[in-house]
């Protein structure tokens, strides 16, 4: 472990490996097909950040958050997101109460369903930008200050934020500094037409199945901490920085770079790639990070955070291939 890292005894990491293991498959009897997304979103949570999640409709995004809630038996809110909703209607706001034996009038703070442990904001971008940074400030600050006064989240705090890709119309994209904030952006796709014909026939009989509870909090925030003490060597630790700097097109030597991003991702790309990396080589029962973590974490980390530039929107080319090209053209020392 690395210096200042908690004592862990072999016995502990064992039982918290297990855990991850039984969360995974309390989620996968719910939602079916979905393997990838159901990792993403073990190691976003692992690694204490939030998910940006895109896919049409009907993929089963809220079943997703809730079952991982469930399983996981921390608090659940889910906020729909419309063009008339408020900062207000987020965070919450202050009203006035009389007590009735002294008849003295005073605010007090009611607080908004943001103060939860897991907070689905359904369709973030239906809502106007001053509710949309109402809620990435609490994201990023861990609380919500109110008529001068701070109010602390909930330990763990996880914000899973759905956009509908094909949507454009009333609706308004988050900017790329505000992208920043989200650990991941998790693509969900349509599922095979096994995984479709299973998930038909699931939905549609008596008795639907939640998750069954085999986490705690305390084992949640437990694994957090094993997440940070997880071994990275100093050769890997300079290849995810290079891989990231390498998304500048003043800085690269990649061709697809140079040719089609606009702008390329900041420092806070690199520590997310790096705890992203840990929470999958935990994932795998690993207590050091591999080569193989850094690339298949790469598109998620990175999707939301490189902006292409007008011929790469012209010519189609997805941000995937870009950083495909990235991955092969960038080698570890």
């Amino acid at each position: 472990m690395a210096d200042g890292a908690i004592a862990w005894s072999e016995n502990e990491i064992g039982a918290l490996t297990a855990k991850v293991k039984a969360l995974k498959a309390s989620m996968a009897r719910v939602i079916i097909g979905q393997e990838n997304v159901i990792d993403s979103l073990i190691i976003c949570l692992l690694a204490g950040g939030h998910a940006l999640v895109e896919g049409v409709p009907g993929l089963g995004k809220t079943l997703l958050v809730k079952s991982l809630s469930q399983a996981t038996e921390l608090d659940f809110h889910r906020v729909q997101f419309t063009p008339d909703l408020m900062p207000s209607d987020i965070v919450g706001t202050e009203i006035l109460e009389e007590d009735h034996a002294t008849r003295k009038r005073e605010f007090r703070f009611q607080q908004g369903p943001v103060f939860t442990q897991v907070l689905l904001a359904d369709e973030i971008n239906r809502a106007p930008p001053k509710t949309q940074s109402a809620l990435l400030e609490a994201m990023q600050e861990r609380s919500v200050t109110f008529a001068g006064q701070t109010h602390k989240l909930p330990k763990p705090f996880f914000v899973l934020a759905t956009q509908n890709p094909i949507e454009q119309a009333g609706t308004y994209p988050l900017p790329e500094a505000q992208l920043d904030r989200f650990l991941l952006r998790i693509d969900v796709v349509y599922p095979t037409e096994a995984e479709e014909i299973a998930m038909v026939s699931a939905t549609t009989q008596a008795g639907l199945k939640d998750a069954e509870p085999v986490m705690d909090v305390s084992t949640l925030l437990r694994l957090q901490q094993l997440v940070r003490d997880i071994e990275i060597g100093e050769h890997l630790l300079a290849y995810a920085t290079r891989l990231v700097r390498a998304t500048r097109p003043a800085l690269t030597t990649v061709p697809a770079v140079k040719k089609h991003i606009a702008w390329g991702a900041g420092p806070r790309a690199g520590q997310a790639l790096v705890l992203a990396s840990k929470a999958r080589a935990l994932m795998q029962g690993r207590l050091a990070v591999t080569r193989e973590d850094i690339a298949e974490m790469l598109l998620p980390v990175l999707a939301h955070r490189v902006l292409r530039n007008f011929e790469a929107e012209a010519d189609g080319v997805a941000i995937a291939e870009i950083l495909q090209a990235l991955r092969e053209h960038i080698r570890p020392d």
